[in-house]
């Protein structure tokens, strides 16, 4: 039997968007041929072909951008209408807003089943002013006028996309626990380093809050601080017991992190974090801000900690740093719940049931 073919429309091309669609292609890639139209982005990795299972196809859509260019939107436009002529897909999934905008353009009134995953609202940005962000929500709002179904990766996403739709349905992100598996048995278990480490992963920008981050540290000053990654908001973090590790390769990171203590995702909007999951599974205790995303998945008190200061985030680190019976049963909760729902298998499977259903 020929197996279905599906488009993944990707201008996103890099971060946790790169990992979940990785992840989800490689899960299904045993049931259906997959092509990817993507566009390179600074965070995409060079060898990123390397990531996919070797029956995967790609194609540069050259003219994506990021921001709104109507010119470059208009010429990427008629690149993905021309790549899915070629490819003749069964299905079309639209991975984050701007390929969500111009493939519902390009694709929105075909009878082939199409979907899209804002993997975070761009009228949820706070970096932007009001105005742009009513902007960007009238945008969603119309562009739902077509027979898209849209997939959340969260139920806080899935709440917000019933604010713009009815034709809404939502998988939770997850990782791959296999791979990450394989990744941790090549690194060394914790040190026996006497320091306390509180750790972050990530791009250091707006988004990922490094204000407050900073904030918390000057409010600990005896405890390290450990940001994994880089950013163009470096500048941020000068309290003197943060680190910056530069971005390091993938074995590095995780031997940072799993040389860390304690995992805090200060973030000012999120969809649903990669780095927040496997920081479950490493059964590294989870502070998070209360945000779409990081509350969905973390049930403060159950399997880590919801916060919305900095003296929060302080109170919690301390707790968890001294009350080692609450901080194993949040790890044991947090390792339970990414083994049971926030894993690609769960994903996959339930991905499969929505694209067999179609429009349904």
């Amino acid at each position: 039997m020929q197996k279905k073919k599906i488009l993944f429309v990707v201008e996103a091309f890099g971060g946790g968007i790169f990992t979940y669609v990785a992840d989800l292609v490689n899960e299904l890639s045993e049931y259906y041929d997959f092509t990817i139209a993507y566009a390179l982005r600074s965070q995409t990795p060079e060898d990123f072909k390397s990531y996919y299972k070797d029956n995967v196809n790609f194609v540069e859509v050259k003219h994506f951008q990021r921001a709104i260019q109507p010119i470059y939107d208009l010429k990427a436009l008629f690149e993905i209408k021309n790549i899915a002529k070629e490819v003749d897909p069964d299905i079309i999934h639209l991975h984050s807003s701007k390929a969500g905008v111009l493939g519902r353009v390009a694709f929105g009134f075909k009878s082939k089943p199409l979907f899209y995953t804002p993997h975070g609202y761009s009228f949820l940005m706070q970096e932007m002013s009001v105005v742009k962000r009513k902007l960007y929500f009238l945008i969603e709002k119309v562009m739902t006028f077509n027979k898209c179904i849209t997939i959340s990766c969260s139920e806080g996403e899935h709440n917000e996309t019933l604010r713009l739709t009815k034709r809404a349905k939502y998988v939770n992100n997850g990782i791959d626990i296999e791979k990450l598996d394989k990744q941790l048995n090549v690194v060394s278990s914790k040190s026996n380093n006497k320091s306390f480490i509180v750790f972050t992963i990530g791009r250091i920008c707006y988004q990922k809050n490094p204000t407050l981050f900073n904030e918390i540290a000057l409010k600990m000053s005896d405890v390290d601080f450990l940001w994994i990654g880089d950013g163009e908001r470096r500048e941020e973090l000068f309290s003197d017991n943060i680190k910056i590790t530069g971005w390091v390769d993938r074995k590095q990171a995780l031997q940072n992190a799993q040389n860390a203590d304690v995992f805090v995702l200060p973030s000012r909007w999120e969809g649903l974090p990669i780095s927040l999951l496997e920081a479950m599974y490493m059964k590294k205790p989870c502070v998070v801000s209360d945000i779409i995303g990081n509350h969905d998945v973390i049930d403060s008190g159950r399997n880590g900690v919801v916060c919305n200061t900095a003296d929060e985030f302080v109170a919690a680190i301390n707790k968890l740093k001294y009350d080692n019976e609450f901080s194993e049963k949040c790890c044991e909760q947090a390792y339970s719940d990414v083994i049971n729902e926030y894993n690609t298998k769960t994903m996959a499977q339930r991905y499969m049931a929505i694209y067999e259903n179609g429009f349904k």
